[in-house]
């Protein structure tokens, strides 16, 4: 009953508590302390702790010297490795870069420098004959396909359209007067006529002169069979027969006819007549474009003969020369007139000859003309 009366005075007490704090969260109550095990126990009193054992120094007995005190930091110079100028006494630099050497940047190092590189060459190519087995084949590859007899024909076929062609050329090369001192005349040189293909060729040349009034005083006619001893000369031999002067004269005639360094066209020939007598003729001309349709021919000729022979009034050696220079105008390739002036001379015995004939012994003519072909 006591026990009864006390709770009831405690939970009074504690009402007015609980409506005070009605809504809040009230903390948990505390955890009870766990009983001890050995509450109730006898248990002897625990011997006092033991002090640990001091600890060996490693260094005891050594002489140890003082330490050094740290030293202070440095600060870090800016200018550390920089080409620094004496400053003038007083002076303060007045910028951050007062004092520098600022020198214009260097160009980067060629890593070659100074080294001596020879040329880069591309490798040779190997020097050697060919192999035995490159002449081991047939002649012709493609008779082992088509049959030799049918390959033979296409051959020939071939060699007809492209290397065996035929062509012609009527050519002029000087057809004028010549106007001198009371005995005008006339002329033709090196008129000429050739057919055939690269290699051979038939070639007629004609040329002649005479004086206004007297008649042809020399004309002569030459037939040769002309052939190609390299692009650039054809070996000639035929026939000349001499119409003029009295009497009639025939020859053989071995020559050359081509084109000489510098673009010189020469034409050299020895004659043998039908009486023994040897003579011989060199001509040498050259065309100096002074425009695309101006041009400017000089040229020269020469006679010779071996012997005197008085009954066409040629003598031993030098007989005439002729050298003359002409300004044509090619209206088109194929016709070009043109003026210039000729000197010729005679020499030795054909002079004595011609004056004895009373002919001329040389001198100056104005000639004009033309060159045509076809």
């Amino acid at each position: 009953m006591k026990r009864l009366l006390i709770l009831l005075l405690a939970a009074s007490a504690s009402a007015p508590a609980l409506a005070q704090h009605s809504g809040h969260s009230a903390p948990p109550p505390p955890a009870e302390e766990e009983p001890d095990p050995h509450a109730g126990h006898d248990m002897p009193a625990a011997p006092p702790s033991q002090p640990a054992p001091p600890q060996t120094d490693p260094h005891a007995g050594h002489a140890m010297p003082a330490p050094a005190p740290p030293a202070p930091p440095q600060a870090t110079d800016p200018h550390a490795g920089h080409a620094m100028p004496p400053q003038p006494s007083g002076s303060q630099p007045s910028g951050p870069h007062q004092g520098h050497d600022m020198a214009a940047p260097q160009p980067a190092t060629d890593p070659h420098a100074g080294h001596q590189m020879e040329p880069t060459q591309a490798p040779a190519p190997p020097v050697a004959p060919p192999p035995p087995e490159a002449s081991s084949g047939p002649q012709h590859a493609a008779d082992l396909v088509f049959g030799t007899e049918q390959m033979a024909d296409v051959r020939e076929e071939t060699r007809r359209l492209h290397g065996g062609m035929r062509f012609y050329r009527f050519t002029i090369d000087q057809l004028e007067v010549a106007l001198r001192d009371g005995r005008d005349g006339y002329a033709w040189e090196d008129v000429q006529f050739r057919y055939g293909g690269d290699i051979d060729k038939l070639w007629i040349k004609s040329e002649g002169e005479g004086t206004f009034g007297e008649g042809v005083e020399s004309a002569e006619v030459q037939a040769l069979w002309s052939h190609a001893i390299d692009p650039w000369f054809d070996l000639q031999a035929g026939l000349r027969y001499d119409f003029r002067p009295d009497p009639e004269r025939a020859y053989l005639v071995l020559g050359v006819q081509g084109l000489a360094p510098y673009w010189f066209e020469v034409d050299a020939a020895a004659f043998i007549s039908d009486k023994g007598d040897i003579s011989a003729r060199v001509e040498a001309e050259n065309d100096q474009r002074i425009t695309q349709r101006l041009i400017l021919q000089p040229r020269v000729e020469l006679d010779l003969a071996l012997q005197d022979v008085p009954e066409i009034g040629v003598g031993s050696g030098l007989s005439t020369a002729e050298a003359g220079l002409r300004l044509r105008y090619e209206i088109v390739p194929e016709f070009a007139p043109y003026v210039g002036v000729q000197y010729e001379h005679a020499f030795g015995d054909t002079r004595r000859f011609r004056r004895l004939a009373s002919d001329d012994v040389g001198g100056w003519s104005l000639v004009l003309g033309v060159k045509a072909w076809f």
